[in-house]
């Protein structure tokens, strides 16, 4: 009983900021480690979706507008919040699924700006105030290791942040580095999509899933939670997908 209280209570009282933390993936971890007593500071592009959020929160958790794409913006923000226990990045926009011929590189570049760069920015300027014990966790994509056509970018990031997870592991121990390896999950994510071609995607994915269902973002939260809470594992990419990459 006693190491069941001690495991339970791992995040109360712990100061957990989630760069994305306002919708999808990184909301729902949000409210989880809300509920496990953590103090929570959600940050992202957009003001109304952090008051959104935050009504949602239990009092005295907190919210930052930011354009995370810029390094400056990011820099301000460490240089000003003070110390913390644990780091989660979830931030990340819609994106565009394109064959090769049909893909603009200057285009395709901006999408590393949040999902990439942001990612490497919050791991500069967010380390040094990480307190002992204290862990970070990125966020990548199956499509690293099991790409459809069209997902040449996608695959591309999620590839770059896994390596980067492994390097920062090495470089910033005993700081732990590790990221979530999502599959296809309901989140804003898909929002540009219309919705019948997000609707049979979903479906799709079901009926192909070894698990026979589509992920949600509670599923991904639990495994941040995970990550926060264990204490010995470190550059590792976690896969949560209902079994996608191996079907």
């Amino acid at each position: 009983m006693e190491a069941q209280i001690k495991i339970s209570s791992v995040l109360k009282g712990k100061r957990v900021i989630i760069l994305g933390g306002s919708s999808g993936l990184g909301f729902a971890t949000a409210k989880a480690a809300a509920a496990e007593g953590a103090n929570v500071v959600i940050v992202s592009g957009n003001q109304q979706r952090i008051d959104n959020a935050l009504k949602e929160l239990p009092d005295g958790n907190t919210g930052f507008a930011l354009d995370l794409s810029h390094e400056a913006n990011i820099k301000a923000f460490f240089n000003s919040i003070g110390s913390f226990d644990h780091l989660v990045y979830t931030a990340g926009e819609n994106l565009k699924l394109n064959t090769i011929s049909e893909t603009e590189i200057d285009g395709a570049r901006s999408f590393f700006n949040l999902r990439y760069w942001g990612a490497l920015a919050a791991v500069k300027y967010g380390a040094p105030h990480i307190n002992k014990g204290g862990s970070i966790s990125l966020t990548s994509g199956t499509a690293s290791a099991r790409p459809g056509a069209g997902w040449s970018i996608a695959s591309s990031i999620c590839g770059a942040m896994e390596g980067f997870v492994r390097a920062m592991a090495v470089e910033l121990a005993p700081i732990r580095v590790n990221s979530v390896v999502p599959g296809v999950i309901k989140t804003n994510l898909w929002g540009s999509m219309a919705e019948a071609d997000r609707e049979n995607l979903y479906a799709a994915q079901a009926e192909a899933l070894l698990l026979k269902r589509v992920g949600e973002a509670e599923d991904i939260a639990l495994t941040f939670l995970y990550l926060m809470k264990q204490q010995y594992g470190t550059g590792q990419n976690i896969i949560i997908d209902g079994g996608a990459v191996l079907v």
